[in-house]
This record gives C-alpha cells, sequence and structure tokens, in this order.
C-alpha cells in the first residue's frame, strides 16, 4: 500500500468507492458515512472532486490517498473549519475518511489516519471528527489514535427511518 496526496487520475477510483457505500447502504452494511437519500449525479461528483483538488492545491484541504494495486482504495481529507488561516478558526481541521470496502479492518484506515494527521502539523492545531455511534471499530481506532470524546449529537443522521446518533471528538496537535 503507498499513502501518496490527491491526483486528479484518482477522480474514478474515489467516486467509485463512494458510490459503492450507495449499494452496501441498500445491503444493510452499516457504513460511517453520511449520505445523500439518492445517490448524486456524476456531475455533482465531478464538481465535489474538482473542489478538492483546489482546496488541496489552495492549503486549505489536505487529501491523502490510499493506492494498492494503482487505484486508490482510501481516501482520508482534513479540510479548513474557517474560511482562511487568518480567520478564528482556521486553525482548526474537520476530518473525513473512506475505505473501499473489502480494504477495511487491514489497517489502511489507521495508515491513513496517521499519515494525514502527520501531514496536519504545521497546518492545523486542532483536527475534529465525527463518528456514527454504531461504528464501535471507528470509535475504538480514533480514540487509540489520541483523539478525545467531546459529546454526541442525538439522532444527527436519520437512514432508512432509523435514526443514528453522531459522536463528536477532537484531538489536540
Amino acid at each position: 500500500m503507498i499513502l501518496r496526496d490527491i491526483r486528479p487520475g484518482d477522480y474514478d477510483d474515489l467516486s467509485e468507492n463512494y458510490y459503492a457505500c450507495y449499494q452496501e447502504r441498500a445491503e444493510g452494511v452499516s457504513i460511517g458515512v453520511p449520505l445523500e437519500h439518492e445517490p448524486p449525479p456524476p456531475e455533482i461528483e465531478v464538481a465535489w472532486f474538482q473542489g478538492v483538488l483546489r482546496a488541496a492545491a489552495a492549503g486549505s484541504l489536505l487529501a491523502v490517498v490510499a493506492e494498492e494495486d494503482g487505484h486508490a482504495i482510501g481516501l482520508c481529507t482534513v479540510e479548513r473549519a474557517g474560511p482562511s488561516p487568518n480567520s478564528e478558526t482556521g486553525h482548526v481541521g474537520v476530518l473525513g475518511i473512506l475505505v473501499r470496502r473489502g480494504h477495511r479492518g487491514r489497517g489502511v484506515g489507521r495508515a491513513l489516519m496517521e499519515a494525514t494527521l502527520e501531514r496536519c502539523r504545521g497546518t492545523f492545531e486542532v483536527v475534529r471528527l465525527g463518528v456514527f455511534s454504531t461504528n464501535e471499530g471507528a470509535h475504538r481506532l480514533y480514540l487509540r489514535l489520541g483523539f478525545q470524546d467531546l459529546g454526541t449529537i442525538p439522532k444527527a443522521v436519520k437512514r432508512n427511518g432509523e435514526y443514528i446518533d453522531e459522536k463528536l471528538m477532537v484531538r489536540i496537535l
């Protein structure tokens, strides 16, 4: 596995990883990523990806890709909470992560997070994230990586008529 910065050529793999989450949800797999009610049209996903590339180039977002056999199998991002580094919340980053099904539970997420958090040093002082209360494995990983629980947002996600609480976590770098 290779950990590296995001590249324009990662679009196909990363969008496929994201759209696969909709199939997992339909199969009743408990995934810890908030989704739209319906998969967004490709042009929305393209715009999102282009925005990630622009933000990474501008330094307002870090994006680390896990690559295996020439394919992006995971993405970890930390986006600036404030509008600029000079804003009062510019020192805070918001972390998001997605590892492709079939690669979870093999250390990919941990490696992605460790690499991303290391790259955050000097750019962010605080990193925060949200984790579904049902995603106990991810919660344990985040605790092992030095995140602390802050509290819970009850009913933060409504999926298939069921509510899922979200735990808020933070790590001071």
